[in-house]
């Protein structure tokens, strides 16, 4: 049983096994990853975009590396970074978001061998983690092994992806590797006849519980029950030679087939057929990753979601039934009904799935999972359904925008895995989501349903961002101003006739104080490390609104808005580019500010002088820091060696606001007036708050 095809079980009565089979499986699926990496035929291809809105291939090579060691400093496995440059490069990775920093002009790329050279280091780093770290079995959510299995996960993710983009490189960037070949070629063959067959109705049950012995992203935890009546479903996923009849009935060139935003995509792209579709005079063939071949029509049509709808569209018009894609209920109830085990309990491939029998699709008549054919493996499958949060959600502490920035109405969920797809991947209970104009190695079956599709939330209902949403944008209490708002006025006072070009946010939560600053800055950058608070801005700007619900007790709650036309901020926010980013190693452009505003933030920073030496470097002479803090110093957020005061020094008590003069008196003066305290409310539940006084200074950037 190959590692690549069952998924790692959790559980076991032997730890130090436990550990060898963990080993076995970060250093096969690190090689693997680098080994498809030699698909790159020249320098040009690691630094030439495949599409515009993704980064070259080279951030990738470095981005799976970094996110060991950005996780393992998280969970406390390692104390420092091995190379701050690299791991500030390539840290964030790129969903087409709007936050994302996707100007290349921003990046100097590394070159090839010390990005390798790097890998390098962290192989040996991690295999070090692996091999002191205490392991007791079974591994679970709170466990640091935990940011082991994520590391490992999330380059299987980074396989699939990459070699998306490595497919659409313009093929003399390319070369053949043995161990990615694909499907053997065989003589053309007509694709096999599609049609609908009943599916029994029936319950579903989805979500995974926190004992379960597989590795799960967050999305998967929680508990989603639905009871479908009878409907029915393709045999087969829709086929090349199937999806030709759409490309050659002109499908392409009508608007009606096509959704809205569907159709914006379809002009946008030009689209006249699918992106690995080529014309050869009057013969079609089909892109693989280094190769293009006479097209195989009876392998999967490898299309983006519109595509898939719009052809469900055309079809129901030929046929006269309502088809649609199934939701992810209803694929879930083809799962059900195929007898298929989960991953953990394969002895073989049951499909093409894993790289167990070639890199590429292969015929949709190969693979039969009781009634149906490849309900698991070749390409994974589209469906209506936009991924939200199961009740019981929860987002895991060593990654908290994995999934919460997709919780959009923008990303579908895919399921069932394609032929690269590994580990995590291949899970029953695994939930995958792109935005909807995205491509995957995804196609589609089509249902003819009348069950309804799920009511997907849209209030905001992550415990903690809606917290800030409220803490930022909803009512004051007990007399009490709001903060955000208050230390935006209180700067700008201290700031009085300085300069106003240029503000930076740092730590900015959801926004509030980046948008008041901008009612008198020209340009205003607001950074937080969680993407999900930076969804939150991002989200107000678009639509100039944004909607919570706060807990008043128990599972009751209350829904409510953030309005910027209510707040006189809709204008302001036109002054403000959000992005993710790390305080204390933030990219080299953030400089040459006026004013730097950081509240609440240094006693959350795992090395906050760091943070501080930098200003310096970032504020022009005579701007100002502002910093507030309640001095809550716990070494839950930072190590007690890094605090900056709140301990005896020779014996003597030693206060933050001395470590603050021992840190920047050098660079820069205390304004006269300060410290000052200000008050804040932040609301948990309708009859708890937290109050608290925050001690705030202003720090002029001395000339030199």
């Amino acid at each position: 049983m190959s590692e690549s095809v069952a998924a790692l079980r959790l559980d076991g009565n032997d730890a130090e096994q436990k550990r060898e089979e963990i080993r076995r499986l970060f250093h096969s699926s690190f090689s693997r990853y680098e080994r498809l990496f030699k698909h790159l035929a020249d320098d040009r291809a690691w630094f030439e975009k495949a599409i515009s809105l993704r980064h070259p291939l080279i951030f990738y090579f470095g981005h799976t590396a970094t996110f060991f060691t950005n996780k393992f400093l998280v969970a406390g496995l390692i104390d420092e970074h091995l190379d701050p440059d690299l791991e500030s490069i390539f840290a964030v990775g790129v969903d087409e978001m709007s936050w994302d920093d996707l100007d290349e002009s921003h990046y100097d790329w590394p070159s090839v061998e010390a990005v390798k050279a790097y890998r390098a280091r962290v192989r040996d780093m991690v295999d070090g983690v692996i091999d002191r770290l205490p392991l007791s079995l079974p591994i679970t959510w709170d466990s640091p092994w935990w940011a082991v299995l994520m590391g490992i996960e999330h380059e299987h993710i980074h396989l699939e992806t990459s070699s998306v983009l490595m497919r659409q490189l313009p093929l003399e960037r390319v070369r053949a590797v043995a161990e990615f070949a694909p499907e053997p070629v065989s003589a053309p063959r007509a694709a096999p006849r599609n049609g609908l067959i009943p599916v029994a109705g029936g319950v579903v049950e989805l979500g995974k519980d926190r004992a379960s012995p597989l590795y799960g992203w967050d999305n998967e935890y929680g508990s989603h029950r639905q009871e479908l009546v009878d409907f029915a479903a393709a045999r087969y996923l829709v086929s090349n030679g199937e999806f030709l009849e759409f490309v050659e009935a002109g499908g392409y060139g009508e608007a009606r087939w096509w959704s809205s935003e569907g159709d914006a995509w379809r002009r946008f792209a030009a689209a006249r057929h699918p992106t690995f579709w080529r014309r050869d005079g009057n013969t079609w063939q089909l892109r693989l990753i280094a190769e293009v071949r006479e097209m195989p029509w009876d392998w999967p049509v490898e299309v983006n979601y519109h595509e898939a709808a719009a052809f469900c569209a055309w079809k129901s018009a030929q046929t006269g039934e309502k088809l649609r894609l199934p939701s992810e209920d209803e694929w879930r109830r083809l799962r059900d009904l195929s007898g298929l085990p989960d991953a953990d309990a394969w002895h073989e491939a049951p499909g093409q799935i894993a790289l167990a029998r070639g890199c590429s699709p292969c015929p949709v008549d190969r693979y039969r999972h009781g009634e149906f054919y490849d309900v698991v493996g070749n390409v994974w499958q589209w469906t209506e359904t936009p991924i939200y949060p199961f009740p019981g959600f929860e987002v895991h502490p060593y990654y908290d925008d994995f999934t919460v920035p997709t919780f959009d109405q923008r990303h579908n969920l895919i399921k069932g895995g394609s032929f690269i797809s590994c580990g995590n991947e291949t899970q029953r209970e695994a939930r995958y989501a792109f935005r909807r104009h995205f491509f995957q190695h995804a196609g589609f079956r089509y249902v003819r349903s009348a069950n309804p599709l799920p009511e997907v939330p849209v209030y905001e209902s992550d415990t903690l961002v809606a917290q800030y949403c409220d803490f930022h944008y909803g009512p004051t209490h007990f007399g009490v101003a709001n903060y955000p708002a208050a230390m935006a006025e209180l700067a700008l006072e201290a700031l009085g006739d300085g300069l106003h070009r240029r503000a930076l946010d740092i730590g900015c939560a959801v926004g509030r104080s980046s948008l008041e600053l901008a009612r008198v800055f020209s340009e205003v950058v607001g950074i937080d490390f969680s993407a999900r608070f930076i969804q939150v801005g991002v989200q107000l700007q678009n639509r100039g609104r944004y909607p919570y619900a706060v807990t008043e007790e128990g599972e009751l709650q209350s829904y409510h808005w953030a309005d910027l036309a209510e707040l006189g901020l809709q204008e302001c926010s036109e002054r403000v580019q959000f992005f993710q980013g790390d305080a204390s190693n933030l990219k080299p452009r953030f400089r040459d500010f006026d004013l730097v505003l950081a509240a609440n933030l240094i006693d959350r920073l795992r090395e906050p002088r760091r943070f501080l030496e930098d200003m310096a470097g970032r504020i022009r002479p005579g701007g100002l820091l502002v910093i507030s803090s309640p001095y809550t110093w716990l070494e839950e957020f930072t190590p007690k060696e890094h605090w900056l005061g709140g301990f005896k020094k020779d014996g003597e008590s030693f206060s933050t606001l001395q470590g603050l003069h021992a840190i920047l008196d050098a660079h820069f003066r205390l304004r006269p007036g300060f410290p000052r305290d200000l008050p804040f409310v932040i609301r948990e539940t309708a009859r708890k708050f937290q109050h608290s006084i925050a001690e705030v200074t202003v720090w002029e950037r001395l000339p030199g």
